[in-house]
This record gives structure tokens, sequence and C-alpha cells, in this order.
């Protein structure tokens, strides 16, 4: 197997999911039942389900 080197490939989309799949797993073994809510998930991935009383959404959106 040749290495390839002075190239240097970087899927920043790929690299964000390893991130967050490696947090997933911190919160999972820190977790102290045998499964991470969907709340918790949420939590953890930094997603919201975008429903906020702030009034009705902005045209176009």
């Amino acid at each position: 197997m040749a290495l390839v080197r002075g190239t240097a490939v970087q899927d920043h989309v790929a690299l964000a999911e390893i991130e967050l799949c490696g947090e997933l797993i911190i919160a999972a073994s820190a977790a102290r039942g045998e499964r991470l809510s969907a709340d918790r998930i949420d939590e953890v991935l930094r997603v919201s389900d975008g429903q906020q009383d702030d009034g009705p959404p902005p045209p176009g959106a």
C-alpha cells in the first residue's frame, strides 16, 4: 500500500458526523439507564424541533 504524502483531503461533513458520533458515545457511556432518551439525544446533537412560541414563521419559510 503506497502512502500519498502532501495530499490532505478533508471531508468537513464526515468530520462533523464523526465528532457528533463521539459525543453520543460519551453521553451513552455516562447515562445511567440502558438507552438515551430522544430528548437527551437531541440535546447532545444540539438540535431542536423548531417549534417555538414566537409567533408565526416568517414569510417564505
